[in-house]
């Protein structure tokens, strides 16, 4: 089984403040993500993402993919499926939109906060 690697909150501020290359991820329904989402994510909900990740996202770019909260296991799940995809850095950010709300960052979407 391949090793899941996570990504801390203070991580992908650290991505962003650099602007490093990276894709994010959020791997809830299309509806939850209309709602709110991180800024810069993309939608691919879990249900479909064997069928849309490879015309969607770039190979070789390190893909960050997260989901409600740590409880969530779509991420996790995600992480695993782009994997045994092909896509050889997936990182998993486990706090997800609820460790991005409890930082007191803002959102995308229509309930932007």
């Amino acid at each position: 089984m391949t090793k899941l690697r996570l990504l801390s909150l203070e991580g992908l501020l650290e991505m962003k403040l650099n602007e490093e290359p990276f894709q994010l991820v959020e791997v809830l329904s299309a509806d939850l993500y209309r709602g709110r989402h991180i800024p810069g994510a993309i939608n691919l909900p879990l249900e479909e993402l064997a069928e849309t990740a490879g015309s969607r996202l770039k190979p070789g770019m390190t893909v960050v993919v997260y989901c409600g909260k740590y409880s969530c296991p779509a991420s996790t799940n995600a992480a695993r499926k782009l994997t045994e995809l092909g896509f050889p850095d997936v990182l998993d950010f486990k706090a997800g939109k609820h460790g991005w709300a409890a930082a007191g960052l803002a959102f995308a979407g229509k309930e932007e906060a």
